[in-house]
């Protein structure tokens, strides 16, 4: 396995459960851990004590947020597939959502984008009225908009492509 932390990479191999060793970029780390609750950790390493605690896990994008002694660490981890997709030059702007489809018919009553916006995950794209009831579409991921298919006061069909990505 491979992890960036603070732009540096490590590679990351697990030798023995008891004690957790690793060899870490080619040198041999055996650690005596300790686990008081579940994401917590504390380790012993040379005769100094490190507690860690796992602040969030975003499977989707492999990242890890730990707090070690008081000091956070973002820690992207990559594993034999990953590096095997990224030989191939299958890289994750491939999987980016391109279309924005409309998940009903309905009525498009309000566009917050335009061509050109920078959007995150979670971000209203669009107005839905469908069955007397507003439906706010959101971007799945971050992404451009790069055009827009539908106008306001326009009906839409199911899976109709509403907005394209990139």
């Amino acid at each position: 396995m491979k992890a960036t932390v603070n732009k540096t990479d490590y590679t990351i191999i697990k030798k023995a459960k008891e004690p957790l060793t690793l060899d870490v970029n080619g040198s041999l780390l055996v650690l005596d851990t300790y686990e008081p609750r579940k994401g917590v950790l504390h380790i012993i390493y040379n005769s100094k004590s490190y507690n860690t605690e796992l602040i969030n896990y975003n499977e989707e994008e492999k990242s890890v947020l730990l707090k070690v002694n008081n000091s956070r660490y973002e820690v992207k981890l990559k594993d034999e597939t990953d590096e095997l997709l990224e030989r191939l030059g299958i890289g994750t702007k491939q999987n980016k959502i391109q279309h924005i489809k409309a998940p009903m018919p309905g009525l498009v009553i309000d566009i917050k984008v335009k061509p050109g916006d920078i959007v995150n995950k979670g971000d209203g794209l669009l107005v839905l009225e469908a069955m007397k009831m507003e439906n706010i579409i959101k971007a799945p991921a971050q992404a451009v908009v790069k055009k827009i298919h539908v106008a306001k006061g326009k009906a839409v069909e199911k899976n109709q492509v509403l907005i394209e990505m990139e």
